[in-house]
């Protein structure tokens, strides 16, 4: 059999020079194109100067979104080298910029301890912009260089002298990159740079964004803590009510250094404890957070049994139990770190499990000898989270042999789908019965389940797991998705992988989105982690022609700002009916398939948590027992409100 011949040859390599690999896969080096990835870019910059301060060099970094959305970030630090690379034969700011993998990072000398994953920095930015503009203070003098998409388009020039030092970056997304947007998140900035501050005591960071109103209001936002992450865990528990003074403790080995933060509140939350490597954020823990939990769960046990707060036949305290209420920031710093995980957020260094193991066991053990009236409320507290574990478990066992979290005996009212393929399927969670009633019919019945909810569910957020569970509302919701809570979860038993929440475009209707919201964030974290939940946009207006008023609907509108635009774009509003609809129960089955339901036609927002520190305060705070947190959010935040639906 003849064959054909082999044209696989070296010149069907494609060698990418410079650059041009970072262009050609940029995912490769900033996980996205889209808003992520985007953002990722300020924080390659703004990571280069941290790592200054972590050096000793720097002590405050000024951003700045300017109005046509390029971002300026300035530095004291002791300013990029601009002398002739000694194997480049360049500037060593144009090594910097132009050359992945180059920078103080790696050779040993620059820096001891650096964030970032990857090192791949300011050349990947320079790679992604379509212009950027780097100013150096150094030596005396003041210099400056630009870029065009990775490529030098001015060198290296000296354009002054001066007597401070720093570097200055300037930045312009390149368009052609980041197709879906360009423009930054103010909150997703500051949420970054606030934790930032926190974990580098003393350091500034100075925001500004100089858009106009209708883009994004002009704001100023400093970020400095003197007390560090001491300060992050008074501000996690902002509005909770605590049961000791914060907690702190840190020690230095060859390995690294380590810095722990504590303090336990009266919430039944064990979601605050953050760790953190050279400033990244471990998502996933990692050997630092194994070394603190395992610390804390026998440092506490130890206490409370030669106390004899525990009695000999009684059963130890679990992790669970003393992590209960507890905020806590674990940060370590080391000169190599290595990170495993999908995302690359899990630390992997055998060697920093016994140095933060040794520092939780010290720093705890002699803080509750020196402090007993503390200590016996933190053992209290886990003493009361064992004994709501134990009713909370006989509580499953109870309603399991009932039959309720059984996943063959499925809620009355729900509406469930015929396809048994949970990466197909989704669960539609309405409010009422009218609406369920509308969603029944509009569904497409091989894919989309409905469950109609009566009335406002339990706000588990004041509610223990034990009271959560003798609520049918809850008891319905948890069955339905199937994956259960608590000790039984199991996210891969999840019976739909789409849970959406549709609710009327109302004050009520968002109450009950934020309860659901509060449910999914406390019971089932990972369902929010994987992307399972999402929620519905229906329309809030629908325009018929004036002199047609039950005729087919021409256009729906989801917010009034829009309304207003198109009803000046199409000619007035004496030419249009408009109809509001204050629940999705006014909807017809068509229009509510046409709007929110179809595939083709729908929008949903995909519920995630980027900054899981703010979603845990403000959850605490607008949902927990505490008024007063709730009060100031209000008089805060009044002005932003557009119109109140009555």
């Amino acid at each position: 059999m003849a064959t054909k011949p082999d044209h696989y040859t070296g010149s069907d390599i494609q060698v990418l020079e410079g650059l041009e690999a970072v262009r050609k896969r940029p995912g490769m080096y900033i996980g996205s194109t889209g808003p992520r990835g985007l953002h990722h870019l300020v924080y390659e910059v703004v990571d280069n100067a941290v790592d200054e301060a972590l050096a000793g060099y720097c002590d405050l970094i000024d951003v700045t979104i300017h109005e046509d959305n390029s971002v300026t970030v300035v530095d004291n630090g002791r300013g990029i080298p601009v002398d002739k690379h000694p194997k480049e034969k360049i500037p060593t700011v144009e090594v910097v910029l132009t050359i992945l993998h180059a920078g103080g990072k790696f050779g040993g000398e620059g820096y001891k301890v650096s964030g970032g994953l990857h090192g791949v920095g300011v050349s990947v930015v320079n790679a992604l912009s379509k212009r950027t503009e780097v100013t150096v203070c150094r030596d005396g003098g003041e210099y400056r260089i630009c870029f065009e998409r990775g490529k030098t388009v001015e060198p290296l020039t000296q354009i002054g002298k001066s007597k401070k030092t720093g570097t200055t970056v300037t930045f312009w997304p390149d368009p052609d990159v980041f197709t879906e947007t360009t423009v930054f998140e103010y909150e997703t900035l500051a949420n970054r740079f606030r934790e930032m501050a926190f974990l580098n005591r003393g350091l500034k960071i100075v925001m500004h964004d100089l858009r106009t109103p209708e883009d994004s209001p002009c704001r100023n936002e400093s970020f400095q803590y003197q007390g560090g992450i001491q300060d992050f865990v008074k501000w996690l528990n902002d509005g909770k009510e605590t049961l000791n003074k914060p907690i702190y403790f840190s020690d230095e080995q060859p390995a690294g250094v380590v810095e722990v933060a504590m303090q336990w509140s009266t919430s039944y939350s064990t979601a605050s404890v953050l760790a953190f490597a050279n400033n990244i954020n471990t998502h996933e823990g990692g050997t630092h957070m194994d070394g603190f939990k395992q610390a804390v769960t026998r440092t506490l046990n130890d206490y409370a049994r030669s106390h004899g707060i525990l009695k000999e036949k009684e059963a130890n305290l679990t992790g669970d139990d003393c992590r209960e209420g507890l905020a806590a920031i674990i940060s370590v710093k080391l000169h190599d770190p290595q990170f495993e995980g999908q995302t690359k957020t899990k630390l992997g260094n055998t060697e920093i499990r016994p140095l933060v193991q040794n520092a939780v066991a010290q720093g705890l053990g002699e803080f509750l000898e020196e402090n007993p009236t503390a200590a016996k409320r933190i053992v209290g507290k886990a003493s009361s989270a064992l004994k709501a574990r134990e009713a909370a478990r006989k509580a499953r066992e109870m309603t399991r042999r009932k039959g309720v979290l059984d996943s063959f005996a499925l809620p009355g009212k729900l509406a469930d789908c015929s396809s048994k393929d949970a990466t197909e399927s989704e669960l539609f969670i309405v409010e009422g019965d009218s609406a369920g009633g509308s969603a029944k019919q509009a569904r497409d019945r091989k894919y989309q389940a409905i469950l109609p909810l009566r009335g406002k569910i339990l706000n588990v957020e004041r509610a223990g797991l034990h009271r959560s569970l003798s609520s049918e509302t809850i008891s319905s919701l948890i069955t339905a998705i199937g994956t259960n809570i608590g000790d039984d979860f199991n996210a891969d038993a999840a019976r739909y992988h789409r849970i959406v929440i549709m609710t009327d475009a109302d004050v009520d209707g968002a109450h009950i989105r934020c309860l659901l919201l509060t449910f999914f964030y406390r019971y089932m974290p990972e369902l929010i982690d994987r992307g399972y939940i999402y929620i519905a946009q229906p329309p809030i207006f629908g325009l018929k022609k004036a002199n047609s008023s039950k005729g087919k609907v021409e256009r729906y509108i989801y917010d009034e700002g829009s309304l207003n635009r198109v009803l000046k774009e199409m000619g007035g509003a004496d030419k249009w009916n408009v109809q509001r609809y204050k629940g999705l129960g006014e909807m017809d089955p068509s229009q509510l398939w046409e709007t929110t339901m179809d595939p083709e036609t729908r929008t949903f927002l995909q519920v995630n948590i980027d900054d899981a520190a703010e979603a845990e305060r403000v959850v605490s705070e607008l949902m927990g027992d505490q008024v007063e947190p709730r009060k100031e959010f209000i008089q805060k935040h009044a002005r932003d409100v557009r119109f109140l639906d009555i």
